[in-house]
């Protein structure tokens, strides 16, 4: 291997930042950053320090920040700006409890404390109280200083573990509608996802969850064989705006009309003209809304 033990790759970087080799060579040249360097292939490297500045900038953009005002700033400023969104945002008692456990590497109790959170108010008050504030606190913590990246890490695949296995634990449901739910391709944010898949598990919906980053061919033929009612798709705020509405019209236009295609994320709410036929979600209890608004002919008849 090329690298060296301070360089990633773009592959690595992609991977590490969430944010697409697209974007990368794109900002590269619009933005004169990042600036890697190449090994003796002429393939891309990237120095840690750059990775470190890419991750507050998905980070920030997560958060409404457009990547032109942000790209050129210093990593200090990045920290600024992110230290500034956590202090306009105080966190519950609950959430304090949660950041103590992640920063003290207690993995069992705070596993414990999810477990014990869900029984006592429900996998959809766990997702609307605790999951959702809970991901903007850790993402301003680590923004801010007070978590480590890999802390981050440890946190976002346990809280998916722990999604998982409440759906798993679900009686399996066969009532419709049926909703198949997944990304297009490069959008790899997959908390989302599942924190969509049980909000409509707990409502009795039938999901078909495929995952992120699927290609629109095979969301189709998906839809199609899964005789899907409701296609949905989640995107993040870091997501191209143009591949968003591209996307979202390509799919609409190859699906039957008689399917219903819902966009969620900051990144499906952040587009300037609306696409027909194509549902904007704008939070997790909209989405419950939807689903009892789809069954309402059904519960008359």
């Amino acid at each position: 291997m090329d690298n060296t033990d301070d360089e990633l790759n773009i592959s690595a970087v992609e991977r590490d930042t969430g944010l697409s080799k697209d974007t990368l060579r794109m900002w590269e040249r619009r933005y004169a950053f990042p600036n890697p360097t190449r090994d003796r292939h002429g393939e891309r490297l990237y120095p840690a320090g750059q990775v470190e500045k890419l991750r507050l900038i998905k980070r920030l953009m997560e958060r409404g920040h457009r990547p032109g005002k942000i790209v050129g700033q210093s990593i200090e400023r990045l920290r600024a700006l992110g230290s500034d969104a956590s202090k306009d945002s105080a966190d519950p008692e609950d959430l304090d409890i949660f950041l103590r456990l992640i920063r003290s590497h207690q993995a069992q109790e705070l596993r414990s404390q999810f477990s014990q959170t869900i029984a006592r108010r429900g996998l959809q008050n766990f997702i609307l109280e605790i999951v959702a504030p809970l991901n903007v606190a850790v993402g301003n913590a680590w923004m801010g200083g007070r978590l480590a990246i890999y802390e981050e890490h440890v946190y976002s695949e346990m809280i998916q573990n722990v999604l998982r296995n409440a759906i798993a634990s679900m009686q399996p449901q066969q009532r419709s509608p049926r909703v198949l739910l997944t990304s297009l391709p490069q959008e790899q944010h997959s908390i989302g996802l599942l924190m969509a898949e049980a909000m409509l598990a707990v409502e009795g919906a039938f999901c078909i969850a495929l995952g992120p980053e699927t290609p629109l061919a095979d969301i189709v033929t998906a839809a199609q064989v899964h005789q899907a009612d409701i296609v949905a798709l989640s995107f993040s705020s870091s997501y191209p705006e143009t591949k968003t509405a591209e996307g979202l019209n390509q799919l609409r236009a190859a699906l039957p009309s008689a399917t219903c295609l819902w966009a969620g994320g900051a990144g499906a709410l952040r587009l300037r003209k609306p696409i027909n036929g194509v549902q904007p979600v704008e939070s997790f209890g909209k989405m419950v809304d939807l689903v009892k608004q789809w069954r309402t002919p059904e519960m008359a008849e």
